[in-house]
């Protein structure tokens, strides 16, 4: 198990525009060849926005895109003629494919802050597509199965404990409050890197959230499940 803390992400954004970004891997001009990608993870960017503040019209392509918003709400419009609004408990995801634009803003008046990850897909190319899954219940997989992953949330009381699930690469991001994994205390912007989990554990200190990505080579394990009906 590889921990990494929340001090150890490289800062980027743009904080004069309001944009402050933390980044876990290397990205943009942050190059680092020993940290590009943990199996198809290859961004787990926190977000925080001020009000008024976004991302203007920009390109994405060959990646699978999931938001978690931590608190206010993000505006999402993009070039296939999505829009929505994401609050806290919802999953959004982009799949880029072949190519889509897209803007992130905080229209609102409070502050937002939320967690991207990109993901790379196992076979590139294809049509852009787009879902939001409102306020996802608590040990409700989330499956992405372009690239051979499975998202579980997982929120703990204080004491109360839960299952890592077993896997080749299980990478957890702590969102909020404390947790102990297989003996690390880890805090808000934590995060583990685990090879071959088996039997690992999770314990909340405090009232956390977590979010669990699980991983499997060529994604044989991640067929499309069945999940609540997408709104716009």
């Amino acid at each position: 198990m590889d921990v990494r803390r929340a001090d150890e992400r490289y800062r980027g954004g743009d904080p004069a525009a309001g944009i402050d970004t933390r980044h876990a891997f290397s990205f943009g001009s942050h190059y680092d060849p020993g940290n590009l990608r943990f199996g198809p993870l290859i961004a787990c960017n926190e977000e925080r926005l001020a009000p008024g503040a976004g991302f203007d019209e920009h390109p994405h392509s060959h990646t699978e895109i999931v938001t978690w918003v931590v608190e206010g709400e993000l505006t999402h419009r993009d070039s296939a003629g999505h829009e929505s609004v994401v609050r806290p408990g919802d999953v959004q995801r982009l799949s880029s494919a072949g190519g889509v634009r897209h803007v992130e803003r905080n229209d609102a008046d409070v502050p937002l802050a939320f967690v991207q990850m990109w993901l790379a897909p196992l076979d590139p190319g294809g049509d852009p597509s787009y879902e939001t899954v409102h306020g996802i219940a608590d040990s409700t997989p989330y499956a992405v199965p372009e690239a051979g992953a499975m998202l579980h949330v997982r929120r703990l009381g204080a004491g109360e404990r839960t299952a890592v699930p077993d896997a080749p690469h299980v990478y957890v991001h702590v969102v909020r409050g404390e947790a102990r994994l297989d003996g690390e205390r880890l805090a808000p912007g934590d995060a583990a890197r685990i090879t071959d989990a088996k039997d690992v554990e999770a314990v909340g200190v405090t009232d956390a959230e977590l979010l669990m990505w699980v991983f499997s080579p060529g994604g044989e394990e991640f067929s499309p499940a069945p999940r609540p009906a997408p709104r716009p």
